[in-house]
Order: structure tokens, then sequence, then C-alpha cells
């Protein structure tokens, strides 16, 4: 599996971009520099993302193959391998493994164990089979520079540092019941996050954006689903937490909640993963984004869950004159009801539509933040949840043709929602100019 050099094309704002399997040379100045697809599978691909004092990689890693687990597995490895070399000072921190069967959980495990050894990235396994029929993929990030420190305090858990500031990365988290009325297992689970971040010296105020995965989301439990107890768990959980003290922008409209996906994987279980953000630095600003068009989450209408989901549509961190942008899940949604029951084609669109409007210039200076934006081709990488298998193909031709070659995984997922059939989430990078 090797990667091949697709040439170069320029942005707007004077941002360069090539796309390569092996990470660009030192030359390569740009803010961010997608990589290719591959043959096989949905391809592998990375994007290198220049921050001046430290040097981000988002690597999406899909085998050729379709041989016994073991072999694909060992293949993604040795991939991951050859994309970092000549970085030996580049390191994987955080990694997401998507599973065609739980029931490799254990052996995939064990692989990448070997593999890391001592340097083992805090790493989440989502039963969520990738869409290709590959037996998994892997999301993975990586940073290095001279001034970044990297700190363990748990498998679950690693601290990130630079330029007098500081990520937190926990992953892997799960309840320890594996069946059960979600919201005692909810709770647990957000307590146990909690507990991972204040080890390392933080806790669920800095907390920027979180990832929930829940096996039924969307089945029955009590008098509504799965996700509305969820729903219930996170409300209650996140009284009282002012999220992002000290960073938020004052005047900043509406509520401030982390960006996240809520999200269905199979099994029963439920396991979650976020990041968590602090620095003194008076150059940094967060801002959180709503889209328009639709109506925040957090303030839908009871009959859609009982407990509004708590979570902004996007988050963005102003930081010197980088800019970078969660997208949370997002849906064919406008206003707060779904668009076009049925066809995903007209789906995907819109919620493509939905990102981009909601990066725009002018959706920033809506939320206090002039000179600030972003657009497709800013993300570093996205994830494609489509429900139904036999929507894959047209879903990723028009992801192709939307977005590009932007790294992107494609898994099956259920959404929180019956009748919504894709939701797609990503992080972009753009150049900020304060004025």
């Amino acid at each position: 599996m090797s990667a091949s050099l697709l040439g170069a094309r320029q942005r707007q704002g004077g941002l360069k971009s090539s796309r390569s399997g092996v990470l660009p040379g030192p030359k390569h100045i740009s803010l961010i520099t997608p990589g290719p697809e591959l043959s096989g599978g949905c391809g592998s691909a990375c994007s290198l993302i220049d921050l001046g004092g430290c040097t981000r990689v988002s690597l999406i890693l899909t085998p050729a193959g379709r041989g016994p687990f073991n072999q694909q597995a060992r293949e993604l490895l040795s991939t991951l391998q050859t994309s970092l070399g000549g970085r030996p000072r580049m390191k994987v921190v955080s990694q997401t493994v998507f599973l065609r069967d739980g029931a490799t959980r254990l052996e995939c495990q064990r692989l990448l164990d070997t593999h890391f050894g001592q340097d083992m990235p805090v790493t989440n396994y989502v039963s969520q089979p990738p869409c290709d029929g590959a037996a998994l993929a892997l999301e993975a990030w990586a940073v290095g520079g001279d001034s970044v420190q990297l700190e363990r305090f748990s498998p679950q858990t690693m601290a990130v540092s630079y330029d007098g500031v500081r990520w937190v990365y926990c992953s892997g988290v799960t309840s320890r019941r594996v069946s059960g009325p979600v919201y005692p297992r909810a709770t647990e689970v957000f307590r146990l996050l909690d507990g991972e971040l204040q080890k390392a010296g933080s806790g669920f105020a800095h907390v920027v954006r979180t990832w929930l995965y829940l096996g039924g989301i969307t089945e029955s439990e009590g008098t509504g689903q799965r996700y509305h107890e969820l729903n219930r768990a996170r409300s209650d959980f996140y009284q009282g937490i002012d999220f992002c003290r000290g960073l938020v922008l004052p005047g900043t409209p509406g509520l401030v909640y982390p960006a996240s996906t809520g999200i269905g994987m199979g099994g029963g279980r439920l396991s979650a993963a976020c990041i968590s953000f602090q620095t003194r630095r008076e150059d940094a600003s967060l801002v959180h984004l709503e889209n328009p068009h639709q109506t925040p989450a957090y303030a839908y209408h009871t009959k859609y869950s009982p407990h509004s989901p708590k979570f902004s549509r996007g988050l963005a961190l102003a930081l010197g004159q980088h800019l970078t942008t969660w997208i949370s899940g997002t849906a064919s949604i406008v206003n707060s009801e779904n668009r076009y029951p049925g066809d995903i084609g007209r789906q995907t669109e819109q919620t493509i539509e939905n990102i981009e409007r909601l990066l725009t210039r002018e959706n920033f200076a809506l939320h206090g933040l002039p000179h600030a934006g972003a657009g497709l081709g800013d993300l570093a990488k996205i994830r494609v949840y489509v429900r139904r298998p036999e929507d894959y193909a047209k879903c990723r031709a028009i992801c192709e043709r939307r977005f590009g070659a932007v790294p992107t995984i494609y898994a099956l997922a259920d959404i929180c929602r019956p009748e919504l059939l894709v939701e797609i989430e990503g992080v972009a990078f753009s150049h900020y100019s304060p004025r």
C-alpha cells in the first residue's frame, strides 16, 4: 500500500496544498496539506497542518486487501509507519478504530499494543463497519515540533503542550455495565471522563469537543428512545458547568456547549471521547457557532427529545493567526425539521450545505468574530456516517464532488433520528487575521 503524489492546487487566500500519503518535506509552509486517496477501499490519506510551533497530522487509513483481520490490521499499521517515516519526533497521540465486527476488538488491541509499545496513543474502538467492506479503518492524529511535550496520565488520557497551550485527549472511556438503562450508564461515563480529565489537571469546564457512541441509539427505552435518555443524562451532568470560561468572547449570544457527535454503533455498549483545551495566552478566544438556518440543538422542542441535546453546531478556537473549527455531527435538518426523507442524495447535499453555511465569514461575524471563517477546502478530515449500506456509493460520490480529496472515513451507523440517512462531522483549520 503506497502513496502517490497527486500534484498541487492553489486555494483562495494564498494557501497552497499538495496531496501525499507520505508526509511532505519541510518546504511545504501551508497551513493545511491534505493527502491523497489511494487504491483499494475508500482509500487512505493524510492532512498536514502547520501551526508554527506544532505540526499536526490527520491520517485516515483503510486497507486495500480483504484478507483475514490480522492481515488487514498489519497492513494499516505498516502504512501508518510509512506515512510518518522521516519524522521521528512525530507521535500519534489519539486514534479511533472503526471495526466491522466488535468481536475483533481484543485482537486489534493486542496488535496495536505490540506496534506502539510504550507510545500507545489513547484509543477508541467503535463498532461501526467501514462502508467499503474492510474489516477495520483507522483515524489517527499525530503531533510533532521542537516545543511539543507529551504527558501520559492513564491508558485513556494524554496531554499535549506547546506554545503556551495545553490539550488533553481522553478516549476509550466506557461504562462498566455493558447493558441496562442508558441514563445511569451515561451518567457513569460522563463522571469517568471528568475523572480522567482531573488526572491531567483539566476538567469538563475546559472541554471543547465530545463524541458519544451508543449501541441501539434509536431503540425504544421507557417512553422514548435510548438517545433521549442519553440527552437526559448529558443535560443533568452539564448543569452548573461554565464551559470555556475565560475564553469565550464577551457578549457572545446564546449558550456555550462543546461541539459534539452522538451516534449509534453496533452492540449495546456506550463509550465516549473528548478533547479539552487550556491556555493563558491573551490572543486565544473561543466562539460557539450556530447555523442561522437551523434551530440550536439545545433549543429543540421537547417533541424531538424531552431533554434537548446540549451541544453547539460548531466551536471555533482563534489562536494567534490560526483558526480551528470543530464541526458537530451535522445532518439534513433545516430549522428543526428533517428534510428529504428517504432521499440519500438530497440529504447529503443539504448536510454539506449546512456545514458550508456554518463556516462562512458572515456567520463568524454574526457570532462576534469578524475576519474569520473557513471553507470546505479547509477541512483536515471528515467522518461520514451512513445509515443504509445501499446508500454508500451515492453518498460518497456527492461527498467527493463537494469536498474534493479531503481525508474521509465512511462508516455504517444509526443516526439519532430514524428518518436521517447521513451525518457528517469534521474539523477545519484556516488562517485568521485579527484586526
